[in-house]
């Protein structure tokens, strides 16, 4: 990814973080929405733009830069002797998944039947593996980006595929804040290029707001799963009716 359009990442993050909306910045700037849409889209802004939507934020180009670097720092890539010992662990990978989705040690103990003891082992773990920096009062910074992939073939992934994928589909998805819905046709190779870039976009506007939600209270947010999956694929009951 190119650095401006790293940088506009992380502008359109703490947007949202502060809750402020194209709207918003349409009429700050005195411009219309459609043409602020289309600066993030071209990531045209001029210096003098770029200083007024920070100040939005009561914030300044620095403070955007330092973000930016923050966000470079972080690690987007577990290594297999990480993935195995949370996986070992179900307390650990518990706490693990815990501060990756941003809570806080008292959200934890509230929020799960485990100790204080317990919890202060297993965030003092991942301090060790470099997975967070435990603080004094037991504050947690994350080291890990939100938009971290698992290894290929990975213990994390080997573990979603044994334990998760039939337990995470076998529900009738009724509920007002589900959604199962499964297409089926034929796509060219284009086609098929483009449906995998909706779904990595998809993915990172998932991760957005989960980021913008953080400061809703823990009792206003669901723990929601999001499977994304395209692949060639021919339904068994049909395979024997394809020629040979």
């Amino acid at each position: 990814m190119a650095q401006s359009q790293a940088l506009v990442q992380t502008l359109k993050q703490a947007l949202r973080s502060a809750r402020i909306t194209y709207a918003d910045i349409a009429a700050h700037l005195g411009m219309s929405e459609a043409n602020v849409k289309r600066l993030f889209a071209t990531q045209s802004f001029t210096l003098q733009r770029l200083e007024a939507v920070c100040r939005m934020m009561n914030m300044d180009l620095g403070d955007l830069f330092s973000l930016h670097e923050a966000a470079r720092e972080r690690i987007h890539h577990l290594t297999r002797q990480q993935e195995q010992e949370l996986v070992s662990d179900s307390r650990l990978l518990l706490i693990a998944v815990c501060v990756r989705n941003r809570l806080n040690f008292d959200e934890i103990l509230s929020g799960y039947r485990l100790t204080e003891p317990e919890i202060i082992r297993c965030l003092a773990r991942l301090d060790r593996l470099g997975l967070i920096e435990l603080l004094p009062g037991n504050r947690i910074k994350l080291l890990i980006d939100e938009n971290f992939d698992w290894l290929r073939d990975g213990p994390i992934e080997r573990f979603y595929q044994q334990q998760i994928q039939e337990q995470f589909l076998d529900a009738a998805f009724g509920a007002d804040v589900e959604l199962r819905q499964f297409q089926f046709g034929l796509l060219g190779e284009g086609a098929c290029r483009i449906m995998k870039k909706k779904l990595r976009e998809l993915a990172r506007e998932f991760t957005e707001l989960h980021r913008a939600d953080l400061n809703l209270p823990l009792d206003k947010r669901y723990n929601v799963g999001l499977l994304l999956a395209m692949r060639p694929w021919e339904l068994t009951t049909f395979k024997s009716l394809l020629p040979e």
